[in-house]
């Protein structure tokens, strides 16, 4: 029991990051002129950088930001912008995006080529100026609970959030709408926040949205299985607007 214990605490922590560890300010200017010195990435934040900061002002919420969290509902084709100004206080929604695409079916990701679009608690895992979907930023597909997920496959990954609006599992974004996401998320990055949290949902899972599930995914008892263990993650946000600690048992199950 111990043991177990002990490795759920590591693998939160790991999930989680510290900020400030492992980045000086130094690495953060260097990355943030990097950043800028790509043509689209300059544009970009010219062109949003300005919007965002009154989006933000409104909400009473600093910008450029210290602490944000994407939050994706499949089902919805949508994605939602949330921040805060401090660990103490709630999150508010600022605004919400549509994914102009999706493949694949609602359900977990379990396989490479598969097509599906991932679910379960990821954050960003870089940002690609150059991609050939106008801007990307890498999730840190698979996870823990991916890679234990029971299926001997390959998991594939390269899943982005990115321009373009075509997808093979990925969350595509107009060219417009991933040149202001991108603008946030690096403006966040820059200002400190080490990890993203991007949680994605197959759909909003209120009661209606479990019901939903249940009822036309009968067939799919792996799922209904893993969806029960999203449940609480997404109740408790809806309730307080906080976020949870991400943890796994040794065997890869979210624990909540």
């Amino acid at each position: 029991m111990k043991t177990g214990l002990l490795r759920i605490t590591i693998i939160c922590i790991l999930i989680l990051g510290v900020p400030g560890i492992g980045r000086s300010q130094n690495d953060a200017q260097n990355f943030k002129n990097f950043q800028m010195s790509c043509q689209r990435v300059s544009e970009a934040w010219k062109k949003y950088n300005d919007s965002l900061a009154k989006d933000f002002k409104k909400k009473n919420v600093a910008y450029p930001p210290k602490d944000i969290f994407l939050r994706v509902f499949k089902a919805q084709n949508e994605m939602e912008l949330w921040s805060r100004n401090n660990e103490s206080s709630e999150f508010k929604l600022i605004k919400t995006y549509r994914i102009c695409a999706l493949s694949g079916v609602l359900g977990p990701k379990r396989a490479e080529g598969d097509r599906q679009v991932p679910e379960g608690y990821y954050f960003i895992d870089d940002f690609n100026p150059k991609s050939d979907y106008y801007l990307s930023m890498l999730l840190n597909y698979p996870n823990y609970c991916d890679n234990q997920s029971g299926m001997k496959a390959k998991k594939g990954g390269d899943i982005y959030i990115h321009g373009g609006c075509v997808t093979v599992g990925c969350m595509p974004m107009t060219d417009e709408g991933i040149q202001e996401i991108y603008t946030l998320c690096l403006n966040a990055k820059c200002n400190g926040q080490e990890n993203i949290p991007v949680h994605i949902y197959p759909t909003r899972m209120s009661k209606k949205g479990m019901d939903y599930l249940e009822r036309e995914c009968v067939n799919y008892p792996e799922s209904q299985k893993f969806w029960a263990s999203l449940k609480n993650e997404y109740d408790y946000f809806e309730k307080c607007h906080k976020l949870l600690p991400v943890m796994y048992t040794p065997d890869g199950k979210y624990v909540n």
